[in-house]
């Protein structure tokens, strides 16, 4: 089994010492390895062993984008002006949906909007006049959901692929 390296700050040793001798005077019989590591842990401030190591290991990086997706992202800045609008609706269906996580990030998260509201934004996003694409596309690349009366629409929360996030970034 591998063992992590956490490290630990204390920040008042006396305190930690205490409470620490408070918690083994509470066992029985001296304690094994995973309950005095809890006890540490505990006497530091955390809930238990888990939660410190949890704390204290970083979180992993964010996968890069490959070459091909860099690409396609490059391509896709290229179909938006520079106040952020779509100029023209691309051709590759790839690059369509990649462009749509724009309009997607600019949909309000975990709400219910109506179809006026929906229009107004799509509409503000867009040079080429046809909104009514835009909301079908969101539709079809599942990353908003209607009511089967239209009325009502609510952003999906899928996790964006990375050059997704970056063109989200660039854009807004």
């Amino acid at each position: 089994m591998t063992r992590d390296a956490v490290a630990m700050t204390i920040p008042d040793l006396s305190a930690f010492a205490r409470t620490l001798r408070g918690r083994l005077e509470t066992d029985p019989a001296l304690p094994g390895h995973q309950a005095l590591l809890s006890h540490l842990a505990a006497a530091a401030g955390f809930r238990n062993w888990q939660h410190l190591r949890a704390v204290s290991q970083p979180a992993p990086p964010a996968p890069a984008p490959d070459t091909a997706a860099l690409r396609r992202l490059e391509r896709a800045l290229h179909v938006f002006d520079d106040q952020g609008r779509m100029r023209h609706w691309p051709s590759s269906t790839a690059l369509q949906g990649l462009c749509l996580w724009v309009f997607w990030a600019r949909l309000p998260a975990s709400q219910d909007i109506g179809e006026p509201q929906v229009n107004a934004l799509l509409k503000a996003g867009h040079l080429f006049g046809d909104h009514v694409l835009l909301r079908r596309s969101l539709i079809d690349h599942r990353l908003v959901s209607r009511t089967v009366d239209c009325t009502v629409y609510r952003r999906i929360e899928p996790a964006p692929p990375p050059e997704a996030l970056l063109l989200i970034r660039r854009l807004g």
